[in-house]
């Protein structure tokens, strides 16, 4: 294993334990909405404001990782007042086996982001279908 990524996973795990980064800048949680259906696992993250070359995705080992930016305007220095976050946002789900992560599809609309993940063809319910065999070679032949 290369250090860079013994030092990804440290900080992933020291993120995971204690709910932060390794970094001085504040990180916010993404509302999120997440359901399932037949057709695989959808979720939505609220990320109004942020500029779509702002938002990043990656996926490793079942861990999809999205991370955000919005930026405070320059001309907002002496804010009097606001209940709006600023900064870096971020968000790690586990993915189940059972989910094609190379079918990830993201789209950004309005200030939500959708994530589709399909299910995985070998996770798919299928049938089986059942031969009909000859029997023995040689029956017998019953007489009374």
């Amino acid at each position: 294993m290369m250090q860079t990524e013994v030092l990804r996973d440290f900080d992933r795990l020291v993120q995971r334990a204690f709910n932060t980064q390794l970094s001085s800048e504040p990180v916010h949680p993404m509302p999120m909405e997440a359901w399932k259906d037949d057709t695989g696992f959808h979720a939505e993250f609220d990320l109004p404001g942020v500029d779509a070359e702002q938002i990043d995705m990656a996926v490793e080992k079942n861990i999809l990782t999205i991370r955000a930016e919005r930026a405070k305007p320059a001309d907002r220095q002496h804010i009097a007042g606001s209940e709006r976050l600023w900064g870096h946002f971020t968000r790690e789900l586990i993915l189940g086996d059972h989910l094609d992560t190379e079918s990830i599809q993201a789209t950004y609309v309005d200030g939500v982001l959708r994530v589709d993940i399909a299910v995985a063809e070998s996770a798919k319910p299928r049938r089986i279908q059942v031969a009909v065999g000859q029997g023995k070679k040689n029956p017998k032949e019953i007489t009374s």
